[in-house]
C-alpha cells in the first residue's frame, strides 16, 4: 500500500486490437481496446490514448487522446469517430519521463517515407540523452520530452542497408533494439499489421490472447476459425472482461506481426552472450494486477508465496494476521497459512477517497491515511497483530496506521513487508524517490520500528522474493510450438532487482 502514498508509479499501460477474418470488420475495435485500457488503468492515470486505422491502403488513421482515467478521456461521441478502425493500438499513461500534458499522451503518429506510423511505448530508454542527439544530428526536431516520441522517430529513420522503395519494418526495429537494449514494450502500427515487441532483457511485460466467441470463451477445443481478432496487452488481466483467451507471451527480444490472417514470430534479437533475462520483479510485489499472468503463474500465486517465505523468514508470537488493503492481501494470507494464525480485517478501506488527497506534503499524506482506513476494532482488540504491507518506502504511511490500531486496542503491531527494502532508484520506467528519500538508506532504518512505532518490523529477503518468484515458473520456460524461434536465449530465468540490490542488468549512460 506504501507504494501507492509514496509518489512510486506503476508505469504506463499498451494495448492493441487486431480484427480478423474479412473487412471492414463487425468488431468494435475502439470499444474493445478503451475497455483493455480500463483493464490496465492500475498503470497509468495521467492520460489515455487510441489510434485506429482501417488497414487499407493507403489507411486511415484516427486519433483520440484525452487526460485523466480512461473513461473520463473518452466520450462515448468521440469513440463513434474511431468505429471504422480494423485495427488500433491505445495507451494509458503514468510518466517517468516527460511531463504530465497532453502533448505527451500516446500513441504517437508520424509521417515517414512509406506511410503513417504509430506508436505506444512502456518503459524507459536507459540511453534516452544520447538517442536524442543522435536523431536531432539528422535534422530531426522532438516536439515533446517523452521516451516515446523518441522511439517513433528512430523508427522513421532510414536504416543502413534499406532501399528507399522498399521499407523493411522488420530491420527498423531490430536497429532500434540494437540501439537500445532496454527497458521497452512496445506496438507499432503499421499499414494493416501491429508488431508487437519486447526488449531483449524482456524487463517489462506483454502478452498476445486471442477473442473468441462469448459461448466458447471458458471452453476448450476453440479452432482457429473461432477467431475473432487478436489482442496484445500489458498484463492479461484486460483479456477476460473484453472476451479474449490468453495466448502466451511475446519472449524478451521477440518482434510479433499480428494481423488479420494471426500471429507470426518475425524474429528474435538476443541479449549480448551470457546475460540473463531482467523482468522486473515489482511487476509481481506490487505493480501488475493480481490476476495477471507472467511466465505461465498467476501474480497472485506469487505474492501467496511471497507470504509463506516471509513466514519461514521471519516468524513471531501472535494472535492474528491482517494486511494493509489490498495489494498486501494474498501475501497476508499466505503467511497465515504458512504460521498457522487466523487471518482477519484490522482495517477497512474508503474506496471513494481518490489519489487527489495525496499531495508531496507529510502532514497532508499522514492525513491522507486517516482518511482512507477506519478500525475493525472487534477484530483485534486486545491481541497481538502482525501486519502484512508490500512494502515500507519512506515510512510516513505506516506509522499512522499502526497509530490507528494500537489506540483502537492492538496490544502488540508486528511489521511484516512483503518484499525487501528499497534502496536503489530504477531508471527502467519506474518512478521511484531520490535514493535519499527512502527510509531503508536513512540512519532512521538501524531502529525501523522505534521510527514508526512498531513492536517489530522485518522484510523478506532478495533470495526469498526471487525463489517465490521463480518457483512457479516450469512450463513457461518449456519449448512452446506457438513460439516460431525459440532459443537456449529466450528460455532462461532472469529478474531485475537493482532497486533491491543496485545491480542493474545493463551499464547506464549518463
Amino acid at each position: 500500500m506504501e507504494f501507492e502514498e509514496s509518489g512510486i508509479g506503476e508505469e504506463c499501460g499498451v494495448f492493441g486490437c487486431v480484427a480478423a477474418g474479412e473487412w471492414p470488420t463487425q468488431l468494435e475495435v475502439a470499444q474493445i481496446i478503451t475497455l483493455g485500457l480500463v483493464a490496465l488503468q492500475h498503470r497509468g492515470q495521467e492520460s489515455a490514448g487510441i489510434v485506429t486505422s482501417d488497414g487499407f491502403s493507403p489507411p486511415t488513421y484516427t486519433a483520440l487522446k484525452g487526460m485523466g482515467l480512461v473513461n473520463n478521456a473518452f466520450k462515448p461521441e468521440d469513440l463513434l469517430k474511431l468505429r471504422h478502425g480494423n485495427l488500433g493500438i491505445g495507451h494509458t499513461r503514468y510518466s517517468t519521463t516527460g511531463m504530465s500534458e497532453l502533448q505527451n499522451c500516446q500513441p504517437f503518429v508520424v509521417d515517414t517515407l512509406h506511410g503513417k506510423i504509430a506508436v505506444a511505448h512502456n518503459g524507459e530508454l536507459v540511453n534516452a540523452a544520447a538517442l536524442r542527439k543522435k536523431v536531432m544530428r539528422h535534422g530531426v526536431g522532438l516536439s515533446t520530452s517523452s521516451d516515446s516520441e523518441l522511439i517513433t522517430q528512430l523508427l522513421a529513420l532510414t536504416p543502413p542497408m534499406e532501399e528507399l522503395d522498399a521499407p523493411d519494418w522488420v530491420a527498423r526495429i531490430k536497429n532500434l533494439m540494437t540501439e537500445t537494449p532496454t527497458s521497452y514494450s512496445l506496438m507499432v502500427m503499421h499499414k494493416d499489421v501491429i508488431y508487437a515487441v519486447r526488449d531483449p532483457y524482456g524487463n517489462r511485460p506483454l502478452c498476445i490472447g486471442r477473442l473468441v466467441p462469448i459461448s466458447k470463451l471458458h471452453g476448450s477445443g476453440v479452432g482457429e476459425d473461432d477467431t475473432e481478432g487478436w489482442v496484445v496487452s500489458s498484463e492479461s488481466c484486460s483479456f477476460q472482461s473484453i472476451g479474449a483467451k490468453y495466448y502466451r507471451e511475446v519472449q524478451p527480444g521477440e518482434i510479433v506481426q499480428i494481423s488479420k490472417h494471426g500471429v507470426k514470430t518475425l524474429t528474435v534479437v538476443l541479449r549480448p552472450e551470457g546475460d540473463p533475462p531482467a523482468f522486473c520483479i515489482f511487476e509481481y510485489v506490487y505493480f501488475a494486477r493480481p490476476d495477471s499472468i507472467f511466465e505461465g503463474q498467476m501474480v497472485y500465486t506469487v505474492r501467496q508465496r511471497c507470504g509463506r517465505q516471509l513466514a519461514i523468514e521471519a516468524p513471531t508470537d501472535a494472535d492474528v494476521v491482517s494486511t494493509v488493503p489490498e495489494s498486501a492481501t494474498p501475501a497476508a494470507l499466505g503467511y497465515a497459512q504458512q504460521s498457522g494464525l487466523p487471518y482477519v480485517e484490522v482495517l477497512c478501506k474508503n474506496r471513494y477517497v481518490g489519489r487527489t488527497f495525496i499531495q508531496p506534503n507529510t502532514r497532508l499524506r499522514q492525513l491522507g491515511v486517516a482518511k482512507k482506513f477506519g478500525a475493525l476494532t472487534d477484530n483485534f482488540a486486545g491481541k497481538r497483530v502482525v501486519l502484512i504491507d508490500d512494502s515500507i518506502v519512506r515510512g510516513n504511511t505506516i506509522s499512522p496506521i499502526i497509530k490507528l490500531l494500537r489506540e483502537a486496542g492492538a496490544t502488540e503491531v508486528h511489521i511484516r513487508v512483503a518484499s525487501p527494502p528499497v534502496r536503489f532508484p530504477c531508471y527502467m520506467g519506474i518512478n521511484i524517490p531520490t535514493k535519499e528519500e527512502l527510509i531503508a538508506n536513512k540512519p532512521e532504518f538501524k531502529d525501523i520500528a522505534g521510527y514508526i512505532g512498531a513492536t517489530s518490523v522485518r522484510y523478506l529477503s532478495v533470495e526469498g522474493l526471487v525463489s517465490a518468484v521463480r518457483d512457479g515458473i516450469t512450463s513457461f520456460r518449456e519449448k512452446d510450438e506457438r513460439i516460431g524461434s525459440t532459443t537456449e536465449s529466450t528460455l532462461k530465468v532472469g529478474h531485475c532487482t537493482a532497486c533491491l540490490t543496485g545491480k542493474y542488468p545493463v551499464e547506464l549512460e549518463w
